[in-house]
């Protein structure tokens, strides 16, 4: 079987690409292109085992710009991961790259793969595209985002439905809850938190620090974004959400723990864009993917310590 990875040098496409390989009967084409230029050195770290992988090959490329004709004939099943990022960041004249990035590029791998034939095409979204809900939120939710990186991501499934429907494209989407662990990039809380321990510094925390968050750990994310390829999911949406929930304060005091010392807390504005709440109804993923996450919260966090700790380079 040959894979398609898009984002295939970032944080979570790396962990996929890794765990796509380890069966053997399996080679993954990567597409990353860079786009995000201060990201380099990291997704640098991110592929240096995969580079060494006689069953993997990586294209430097952007979506917008490569072929992908000859690319989609060649393959099997496709992950698409890649985009720009970000709630924050996605306001303003910068929301241009989102539609650029993370609606347009999808419109046209979708486009290229009318015309071959997949056995799968797993889109990769998010739990922003919810907004604000009280309670388990499960897929049939009515998806109200609260940003414009949320709208990026739920046109983007709009567009999966759409060439589905139309051209019978066998799509899958999972919405991932907030995942952490190693590798996560520096814009994400818990790298910020943990650079901001280590630096002695103040750490920022946006509102009054309760909002919670449903946080998967990556392994488990992988898990499951794995067992999408042998299960009868097609035309799914399908919540991969995790072991726990917690608040950036009770993340904060876990960390303080771990490193043994007090956090020096700064506290700013909420911002725009961002629910209080997350909390995912997985019982979907239990049923068609045999889904069940099991890495504890604050061993999955220890993880990431350990992998920020080498990657900083600090005794």
């Amino acid at each position: 079987m040959r894979i398609l990875v898009t984002g295939a040098a970032g944080f979570i496409g790396s962990h996929l690409c890794e765990q796509l390989l380890m069966n053997e009967k399996v080679s993954v084409v990567g597409v990353d292109g860079h786009i995000d230029s201060s990201l380099c050195k990291v997704k640098e770290r991110n592929v240096r085992n995969l580079l060494k992988h006689p069953r993997f090959t990586l294209l430097k490329q952007d979506l917008l710009t490569i072929d992908l004709e000859p690319l989609v004939d060649q393959v099997d099943v496709i992950y698409h991961l890649s985009g720009i990022p970000g709630v924050r960041s996605s306001w303003g004249t910068d929301f241009k790259k989102y539609v650029t990035h993370n609606i347009v590029a999808t419109q046209q791998l979708l486009e290229a793969c009318r015309r071959h034939s997949l056995e799968k095409f797993i889109y990769i979204s998010t739990s922003s595209v919810y907004g604000q809900k009280n309670g388990k939120v499960g897929e049939k939710a009515s998806p109200t985002p609260l940003s414009p990186y949320g709208v990026s991501k739920l046109t983007g499934e709009h567009l999966c439905n759409v060439y589905y429907r139309n051209f019978s494209i066998p799509t899958v989407i999972l919405r991932y809850f907030t995942v952490y662990g190693p590798r996560q990039r520096q814009d994400m809380a818990f790298h910020r938190f943990i650079k901001a321990i280590i630096d002695n510094q103040p750490i920022p925390i946006f509102g009054d620090g309760n909002q919670s968050r449903d946080f998967t750990y990556i392994d488990d994310c992988i898990a499951a974004t794995c067992a999408v390829l042998h299960a009868d999911v097609i035309g799914e949406t399908i919540n991969i959400g995790g072991k726990e929930r917690a608040t950036v304060l009770q993340i904060i005091s876990m960390l303080e723990s771990i490193f043994q010392k007090d956090a020096k807390l700064q506290f700013l504005e909420k911002p725009f864009g961002e629910p209080m709440s997350t909390w995912a109804d997985i019982s979907k993923a239990e049923k068609l993917l045999r889904y069940s996450p099991n890495v504890p919260l604050l061993q999955g966090i220890e993880k990431e310590v350990d992998d920020l700790l080498d990657l900083y380079q600090i005794d």
